[in-house]
């Protein structure tokens, strides 16, 4: 990239905007370009409570695109403590080469914390230490883009899915859709009063090791570190590492252990937000997108969308993260490559149809009680299909069982969702 030094980029002529969410308000924002460079400082004043700050520039009134406002530093696209003086560096040459303007203006945006940007990504470093969260607006606002093999490896990201609203979702299938299993996937309301984070794919091979310092994946050929990690059972990601139950468990007991994946993520990401597996309805809720249908793309083929027997699937092997097409929110390989561990207790019980009424619908579910789960055998739920599994097992409304200290076959891997705070 032929980089050009254009003295008088981006000459401030008047104070930026500033933009207020919740009960945190941007003032006094300047910007200026350093002398003979392309570097440009961005200041702001917070005050209220600590927020999250993301950055946009416009020029003639009108935005630059979010790829053009990616090279960033300092007190931006994390949670900022209030106070004077506080400073963005743009690297304008970086992301905006070969323009002039004399007339840009910085945009200084302040959300809420539990009314957090789009994505999330957590920089999960190279050792056991401290892992930084950062926030962006949209996909195209993410340094590299969403796709970038950077978030399949060194970093996970992570999308906000909206609550569902006060007529909820169908959550299970119609009783003519082909594959369906009766009773456990009967269609039911459910109601979602919460935004959540949920993972655009599934963890990988690499983001396993940042975390764990281990690799425990079968498939650990050519491209291990983008393919999903698998050989990972419910306890490690949310119990024991050792492969053992912490005793009282979700839904009684919400926190996993200490020494889990999740736990070792909760702790290095400083506890802000509550990160664990999605619930059922959560996951059915995201991996759907809004589409009806058994497929979360309307009108594409299984074949576009996911890794399964019949595409790829019988070679014996997962894909790498991302390899298929998206659903509407953004997220890969909700359909096959490999199941998906949720939260809940697994259950054909009655109790289960009861708690899912159709009629009266059920809010923010957590699943059948651990009581009702340890008269079926204690199995929890897993969801989307893997490799080797057939069409019908890879639809959005499935639902099969594992017991949670299972490690074969090598088709279970899960996606980290988060609680807003």
């Amino acid at each position: 990239m032929n980089v050009k030094v254009l003295i008088g980029f981006l000459v401030v002529l008047a104070a930026g905007a500033g933009r207020v969410l919740g009960v945190s308000a941007v003032d006094n924002v300047a910007m200026a370009q350093r002398a003979n460079s392309r570097m440009v400082d961005i200041t702001y004043d917070l005050s209220g409570e600590a927020a999250i700050v993301t950055l946009g520039i416009e020029t003639n009134g009108v935005a630059l695109s979010d790829r053009a406002v990616t090279s960033l530093a300092g007190d931006v696209a994390k949670v900022v403590e209030p106070g004077a003086n506080r400073h963005i560096i743009w690297n304008a040459g970086n992301d905006w080469p070969e323009n002039l303007a004399t007339n840009a203006r910085a945009k200084v945006t302040a959300w809420a914390t539990n009314a957090p940007p789009l994505y999330m990504v957590i920089d999960l470093g190279t050792a056991a230490s401290t892992c930084p969260v950062y926030y962006y607006g949209s996909a195209e606002a993410v340094p590299g883009g969403v796709t970038n093999d950077l978030y399949k490896t060194a970093r996970l990201v992570l999308r906000r899915i909206p609550a569902t609203g006060g007529a909820g979702f169908y959550m299970g299938s119609p009783t003519n859709e082909t594959g369906r299993a009766a009773i456990r996937e009967d269609l039911h309301v459910v109601n979602l009063t919460q935004d959540y984070y949920i993972g655009v794919y599934e963890v990988t091979q690499e983001q396993w090791y940042r975390v764990m310092g281990t690799n425990p994946a079968l498939y650990q050929g050519a491209g291990w570190a983008t393919r999903p990690v698998e050989r990972v059972t419910y306890y490690h990601i949310r119990e024991n590492i050792n492969n053992t139950s912490l005793g009282t468990v979700w839904p009684e007991a919400a926190n996993p252990g200490a020494g889990s994946f999740m736990g070792v993520l909760r702790s290095r990401t400083g506890g802000a937000f509550v990160f664990d597996l999605p619930t059922e309805a959560q996951w059915e809720y995201a991996c759907r997108a809004g589409a009806a249908g058994a497929y979360n793309v309307g009108g594409a083929g299984l074949e576009l969308l996911g890794r399964y027997t019949l595409n790829g699937g019988s070679t014996g092997q997962t894909v790498s993260a991302g390899s298929y097409l998206p659903n509407a929110w953004g997220l890969y390989d909700m359909h096959g490559n490999l199941w998906e561990w949720c939260r809940d207790w697994f259950s054909e019980n009655p109790e289960w149809q009861t708690y899912y009424s159709s009629t009266e619908g059920a809010v923010d579910p957590k699943g059948v009680s651990t009581a009702v789960a340890a008269a079926e055998g204690n199995k929890r739920c897993i969801r989307g299909g893997a490799w080797n599994s057939g069409a019908t097992d890879c639809r959005s409304a499935t639902r099969l069982l594992a017991l949670p200290n299972s490690n074969t076959p090598a088709s279970v891997g899960f996606r980290i969702s988060a609680s807003l705070p």
